[in-house]
Formats: C-alpha cells, structure tokens, sequence
C-alpha cells in the first residue's frame, strides 16, 4: 500500500509505531480487564492517563514529520508536494492515505470515548481517591472503610451533582496534585470544613431531615481501667427527633436544622471546637436573640472579622465518615468483641498507657507496643505470661487491630488531630454551646440539662445495675465516685485524655 512520498521519514514511521503499539496495548489490557476483571490503582493511571497521552503523541509526530519531509523535499528542489494539499481521487496514493486517516479517526475516537469514560469514573472512584496517595491518604481511606458510608464514594459527599462542583473539584484536586509530588502538605492534613458543599446538597440527598427517626436506643459497654477490667454499661433513649413523629423537628437533638430555625455562630478557632457567639432566629415570628459565653465574650472588632456561619448537619457530624476513635473507646469495642481478653488483669489501662503514646512510624509502634505489652505482664503478672501465654499474645493482637485503624505515626493522624463535634466525650462537642455559659441580654440561658437530648434508661455494673422505664430517667451515676464534679465540668476535660 502506498502513501504520500512525504510520509517515508523516521519521524512520521517512529509517531505510527508509538501510536500503533499503544492502541494495541490499550485494547489488549481493556480485554485482559474485562477478561480477569482487575485493575489496580497504578494500573488504572497507566490505562487512562499515561497511556492515551502516549499515543497522541505518537499520532502529532506523524503530521510533523511529514511536514518536515515536505519542506525538505522543496527545498531540495525534488518533485512537488502539492499533491498533498490538493485532493485528487484519481491518485491511488490519496486513496489509501484517506482511507487510512478515517480508519484511523474511527479508531482513535472509539479508543478515545472508551478511554475517556473509563477515566472519568476511575478519577471519580474510591481507589483512585483511597490509594493513588498511599502514604498520604492511607489514614482517611483506612477509617473510611470502617464507616456507615464505607458504601457511598467519596465523591458524592466531597462533589456532589453539578458541574460548578465537579470542576472546582478537579482544579483543587491539581494542587493536591502539586503538594503531593513536591511534598508540599501538611501533617497531618487539614479537614477542608471551609470548602466543603453545604450539607443540603450532600447530606440531605440521602439523609432527609423531615423523615428523620424519632428516638432510639444506644446501648454502650465500657471497661473501666481498674484491675478486673469492670463492665460498666449505659443505655440510652436517644432523642433524635421529636417524641412523636408527626411533630417533625421541633424538639429534639435535630432541632437545630428545624426549617423554621435558624442557627448561626461565630467560633474562635478554625477547627470550631469554641463557639463564644451564637444567635438563634425563629423564622415563623421573628423572634432573634444572641447568645454570648460570659467567660469568652468576642469584642465587636474579633465579631466582624470572624465567619459568620449557619449550624449544618457538619457542624455537629463533621467526621461522618473518617473518625478515627480515641484508645478509650475502640479498646471497649475491642474487649466486648473479645479481641481483647477482659480476663486480663489490668488490659483496660494498660491499654490506656500503651496506646496514648506518641509513637514516631508505623512498624517502630508495632513493636514498642508488643514490647511494652509483654514487658508489663511478665514483670507483674509472670504467672499468667508462664500459665496462659495466649491471653497476651491475644491482647496484642487487639492492641495492634485498634492502632492500625485509629493512628497513623507519620502522618500525625490520630483522634487528637481530628476532633469529633457529636457528643460531649472527648470533645466539647454539644458542649461548645450547650455548657451553660451562654447567656443572652435578657438572661436567658442555652440549656445544659442532659434530658434536652437523651434519657438515661440504664446503668451500672453487674453488682449494681439501675434500670427506669421508658418515659423515665435516671439521674447520671459516673461510674467512679467523683462526688458531683461532673456536674460542673465537661466531660472532655477529663476524658479527652484519661479514662
């Protein structure tokens, strides 16, 4: 078959071999897929990133090299190369170059629309965004899959629909790009509550707030960090909405986002962890007051310069889908999964002690925490280690399960990093509001009575365990006596860091 005189040059034969050897490559890969149904991260780059850039370069040296033979070919005097820019169906050699280039073009824009679909899926799926970075995103891909939403890709809830949001999700996604390979970011990374879509556009397709539950019931199992390892269980009657379902939000813990309200703060901090200004707006009357923390009061001038937001499902579920657990309480999941051995003298604190130390990479963790592990049993319980040598090889193990998933050394990862705004625990949590310090002018105070949101049904230990029924609750009994300071302090004063 002949083509185009200008078409014999190194340049142009060099473009169709790359180009061609792609295109095979492609298909045969895109077969091999379908075939064995793999493809791994690395492999999913190759695919549709590298490998179609590749062949566009092969297919722009053809035109090039044949642009630099024609002009050779003039300047050297020989025959002319009009030819090539005047169609004549006559010339046999025409004939073969068109048919080759519309060949081609159906070729090239089959394996183009394949190439492209198949790119913007895998840019969009949870292994591209999981562990194309391993070593920078393995902390929140890690606790991502241990999550109710472990089920929803990521971009549903970090894009959304519409094309505004996809491309501001693809121009971001470039500096990430940029911190990535130059070793530009932070650790550990910083929550993106500042850019993220509002909650209403996410959340709130799956999520619908006027057909939210009415109550349920949490029952939680905690150990204390004594020398049996006491059970200690509470039980309680969430109020998650109102007690009837047909009075939709206006009572209960979602009252917040009540169509009817509206609630708006000014925190101090970036992270939002101290909300010293809050105002609440009744939409139906009008009705507005503000509320101010007495001990923490903003100055005008502090006011108009901060954010001036309005409370959403993130303002309160801001790690609805990457929490990492403090050691506290995915020590209890573990023990009452029996991971962890509750026979085991004193593994509550130990585990306390062990998990709540500053480790500097991954593996040198593994191994400080089986050390120190074994260290203390064989020191203080030697019977146990000669006797029953599994219960502590058990209990690393558990110890071990609960670090891989809830801190990450180097990328300075961990709960501490990432407050969690539900509940009162660790974190202020309900408390950056509702602690009793806000007040408005006229005196009115934002609630601290823990009955606002639940009621206490049960609790105790297996020697004295208190039970109520269902329209009832019990008054709060911490489980070591601390006299009545709970009442006074937050409970994140103690337990952010202790047990």
């Amino acid at each position: 078959m002949k083509l185009p005189k200008t078409y014999y040059n190194p340049l142009s034969l060099i473009g169709s071999i790359i180009a061609s050897v792609c295109a095979l490559i492609f298909v045969f890969i895109m077969i091999a897929n379908l075939l064995f149904d793999y493809e791994g991260a690395y492999m999913g780059i190759f695919i549709y990133m590298v490998l179609p850039v590749i062949l566009i370069i092969g297919l722009i040296l053809i035109p090039i090299g044949m642009s630099r033979r024609s002009k050779r070919i003039k300047r050297e005097g020989e025959e002319s190369t009009s030819l090539w820019t005047k169609i004549d169906l006559s010339d046999s050699r025409q004939w073969n170059a068109i048919a080759i280039f519309i060949f081609s073009t159906i070729v090239f824009l089959m394996l183009t629309g394949i190439g492209s679909y198949h790119a913007f899926h895998y840019t969009e799926s949870n292994e591209f965004c999981g562990t194309l970075c391993h070593s920078v995103m393995e902390p929140e891909y890690v606790a991502y899959q241990e999550s109710a939403h472990s089920k929803v890709t990521c971009v549903e809830c970090h894009v959304g629909s519409g094309a505004d949001w996809y491309v501001k999700s693809k121009l971001s996604g470039l500096y990430q790009v940029y911190s990535v390979t130059f070793n530009k970011y932070p650790t550990p990374i910083e929550t993106p509550i500042h850019s993220l879509r509002p909650a209403r556009e996410t959340c709130e397709e799956c999520h619908w707030p006027e057909k939210f539950y009415s109550h349920r019931l949490h029952n939680n199992k905690h150990y204390l960090a004594d020398l049996d390892n006491t059970e200690w269980n509470i039980q309680l009657k969430m109020k998650v909405g109102s007690e009837h379902r047909a009075k939709g939000l206006i009572e209960g813990i979602h009252w917040h986002v009540n169509p009817d309200v509206k609630i708006e703060y000014v925190a101090s901090t970036h992270k939002r962890e101290y909300l010293p200004w809050v105002r609440y707006i009744n939409k139906a009357s009008g009705d507005t007051v503000i509320y101010q923390d007495i001990y923490e009061a903003l100055e005008p001038e502090a006011l108009d310069s901060l954010e001036l937001r309005e409370m959403d499902c993130l303002d309160c579920h801001n790690r609805p889908s990457h929490q990492f657990l403090p050691p506290q309480r995915f020590t209890d999941e573990l023990i009452s999964a029996g991971k962890i051995p509750v026979e085991l003298p004193e593994v509550k604190a130990l585990a306390m002690q062990v998990l709540n130390t500053q480790f500097t990479t991954r593996d040198s963790g593994r191994m400080i925490i089986e050390e120190l592990v074994n260290d203390f049993y064989a020191s203080d319980y030697p019977e146990i280690v000669e006797t029953n040598p599994q219960l502590v090889s058990q209990a690393i193990d558990g110890f071990l399960e609960g670090y891989s998933k809830h801190i990450f050394p180097e990328m300075k990862a961990s709960w501490d990093a990432y407050p969690s705004h539900v509940g009162h625990m660790e974190f202020n949590g309900c408390f950056r509001c509702h602690n009793g310090n806000h007040e408005s002018e006229d005196g009115q105070v934002i609630s601290r009575d823990c009955n606002i949101c639940h009621t206490i049904l049960a609790q105790g230990n297996a020697e004295h365990f208190e039970t109520t029924s269902v329209d009832s609750s019990l008054e709060f009994r911490h489980p070591v006596d601390i006299d009545m300071a709970w009442t006074d302090m937050a409970c994140a004063d103690c337990h952010r860091y202790l047990y």
